[in-house]
């Protein structure tokens, strides 16, 4: 009997021990663009796995259909030269699937520069499921959010200092003090305090300087390279060389700082308060939680949008 009609392939009519050679044999017959749809009476996903470890990233996985009685998937042949985007890039593109990595505690900002596949792989974590709900997305009309990567460098290097910036200066004063409060009165019978209390302190330092050097001497310049692309003013030689030496600098900080607030949050089991917690400690858990929630916007910003494009218009300015 005839399994194959055009790109779609009946596996339950194969032999078990024909199925995965001949799921190949139609995969590597595609050119490039060109895909195969296999329908199964099961979740072909140890097959997904297969091809990874065998073809490498090479292909996309699409469910169009998950039981419970057949499970239908549309498998692509990439187009050389086309790459996994990353984490920081998807996400600039669309900061809603950024929900989706924090609902699997996928970092997109810090480490945003690793692929979905990478990112799962490093956590364990079941890559199709992930890249199925990314898929979704799409398909769900979703509110407009602010349009961050549409916005001019200069615009966005101010928008970045009075909402993110101010919100930093407000908000971590309070939290240090409250974190050393919470640690003398409770860090007798709660250890991790001690370390929470520790941890909030290099929070505190690294991020009051760190955002001195962003707006004396990084953003100024990225304003520079703004108004010298539109020619509205010459672009001066900075002292620090490229552009990319501040910002490598600048992600080394956010990466600092990013680990200290994953370690506080793991302290806590994600802001869990202990049964005798009183309200100055269940208010220093609110107030790291919204830190860090505030915390991953405000770096997306700058390592996925501020700082790659900073980099190309430099590059278009001094070849």
């Amino acid at each position: 009997m005839q399994t194959v009609t055009e790109n779609i392939l009946n596996v339950t009519l194969l032999e078990p021990r024909q199925k995965h050679p001949t799921i190949f044999i139609r995969f590597d017959e595609l050119a490039e663009g060109e895909s195969l749809t296999i329908h199964n009476d099961h979740d072909p996903k140890p097959l997904y796995y297969q091809l990874l470890g065998e073809r490498g990233n090479i292909f996309e996985w699409e469910y169009l259909e998950q039981g419970p009685e057949w499970w239908k998937v549309k498998i692509s042949k990439r187009i050389s030269g086309e790459n996994d985007e990353t984490l920081g890039q998807i996400a600039a593109k669309d900061l809603c699937k950024a929900q989706i990595f924090k609902k699997y505690g996928l970092d997109f900002c810090c480490g945003g520069k690793k692929t979905v596949k990478e990112a799962c792989k490093e956590k364990g974590l079941d890559v199709t499921k992930i890249e199925q709900e990314l898929q979704q997305a799409d398909k769900i009309p979703a509110a407009r959010p602010l349009p961050y990567n549409d916005w001019g460098l200069d615009f966005l290097a101010d928008y970045i200092v009075n909402t993110h910036h101010s919100y930093v200066r407000k908000n971590l004063p309070d939290i240090k003090v409250y974190a050393e409060k919470v640690m003398r009165v409770h860090g007798n019978r709660h250890a991790a305090l001690l370390h929470i209390c520790q941890l909030a302190e290099e929070v505190y330092t690294e991020m009051m300087a760190h955002m001195v050097k962003e707006e004396r001497v990084l953003f100024p310049y990225i304003k520079e390279l703004v108004a010298a692309k539109n020619n509205t003013q010459p672009l001066h030689t900075a002292h620090f060389g490229t552009v990319q030496n501040p910002i490598n600098m600048m992600e080394m900080e956010h990466e600092m700082v990013g680990k200290n607030l994953a370690e506080i949050r793991g302290l806590t089991n994600n802001y869990t308060l202990p049964q005798d917690a009183c309200a100055s400690y269940s208010l220093l858990y609110r107030m790291l939680d919204e830190f860090e929630e505030d915390l991953h916007l405000h770096v997306h910003l700058e390592n996925n949008i501020l700082f790659p494009k900073a980099v190309e218009i430099e590059k278009q300015l001094i070849p």
